[in-house]
């Protein structure tokens, strides 16, 4: 997909138009959801859409799901802000693009050195975390739902090779969540901005090194063209979620069955947009590799464990926070992490280890 095909989504004030309510005839309702992400982005765009498809279809159009892409109605990184004050009924995102409302919502996105896919949505479905997401998010008068996964995303591009830690001091790096904490603690200057604005800051100079996903979106929006060294695994985006978030006080209006089809939609997409990612991330890099000349390296040891001590560090502010609900988020987090990695480490690692070393195709 051309970088440009899905960037020109106009000027932030073309859907001026939409801001009347919402379209409500003979029991029908239509909602205006907003996202953070590119019209036809693939996997986070893509999801979005057919998140809403989904909705409608089920709901017989019952309840119909407008999409606005980013800017198409307000900007990317205020889709939340528009359901908060009833501009839109839902927003399409990442909880962690507001964790200057909560330090508790990075946890329902990802955590350096955290939960993977899997982990992330036990934790959520069967140990507590969505009760206490909801929690966090009644303060603003709305209700989340994990909505995809990306699994564990590329550490990032970076103009010039990382020999060490100290290559990373006063780097200008795009980075979001916890993780950008983690790279500050490393010695980087982080700052976070949208998906259609990362290209431009990179060829200016502004940055001298950004991560977004992975392959998959980053073919798209043309990273290679700029940088050439691209970075595996990310660790502190193990297993990176998305949100659909709706106004609550709507939500519990609609009849059950409707709340039950929006609930059961986000679920479906949740596994559905992990399968996308997983299904054409290594066919992205493939490309990359072999028709753009991308260098795929990973980083050094000594990289990784300084990053292992500053999510450390991190955590340990968050569980020791002042914040109750922020407190209560880290340490159940924690406790469900401490039982959840048994599995990955001891069941899912050594059978992974053994089919690369055993198995031939």
């Amino acid at each position: 997909m051309d970088r440009r095909s899905f960037i020109r989504t106009g000027a932030f004030g073309a859907g001026a138009a939409a801001l009347a309510a919402p379209a409500v005839a003979q029991g029908n309702t239509t909602w205006r959801m907003v996202t953070t992400w590119p019209k036809n982005f693939p996997g986070l765009g893509v999801g979005a859409q057919r998140l809403a498809d989904r909705i409608t279809a089920a709901s017989g159009g019952r309840l119909t799901v407008q999409v606005y892409s980013a800017g198409e109605l307000v900007p990317p990184l205020q889709s939340l802000d528009a359901v908060i004050d009833g501009t839109a009924e839902m927003s399409h995102g990442a909880a962690y693009y507001w964790q200057n409302k909560s330090a508790a919502l990075s946890f329902f996105t990802g955590v350096p050195y955290g939960m993977t896919t899997q982990e992330l949505g036990a934790w959520v479905r069967f140990m507590g975390g969505q009760e206490i997401w909801d929690e966090v998010y009644d303060q603003f008068g709305v209700q989340g739902f994990l909505s995809g996964n990306t699994g564990t995303q590329a550490g990032g591009w970076f103009k010039n090779e990382l020999m060490g830690v100290e290559d990373i001091n006063g780097l200008r790096f795009r980075t979001p969540g916890l993780g950008g904490q983690v790279w500050e603690k490393l010695g980087a200057t982080v700052t976070n901005m949208a998906a259609g604005e990362i290209f431009q800051a990179l060829q200016s100079g502004t940055l001298d090194a950004a991560e977004f996903v992975g392959p998959y979106n980053d073919l798209a929006l043309g990273f290679y063209q700029v940088c050439k060294n691209y970075y595996f695994p990310s660790f502190v985006e193990p297993g990176l979620a998305t949100e659909l978030v709706v106004d609550k006080a709507k939500y519990q209006a609609l009849p059950e069955d409707l709340q039950a089809i929006v609930r059961d939609c986000s679920q479906a997409e949740y596994d559905m947009v992990a399968a996308d990612f997983a299904a054409n991330d290594p066919r992205a890099l493939q490309t990359l590799v072999n028709d753009h000349g991308v260098n795929v390296r990973q980083f050094p040891d000594s990289i990784l464990e300084a990053g292992a001590k500053a999510s450390l560090e991190v955590l340990t502010d968050l569980r020791d926070n002042g914040d109750p609900l922020v407190k209560k988020t880290a340490e159940s987090f924690v406790e469900s992490l401490k039982i959840l990695r048994t599995r990955t480490q001891d069941i899912d690692a050594p059978f992974v280890r053994a089919r690369e070393t055993y198995l031939t195709l």
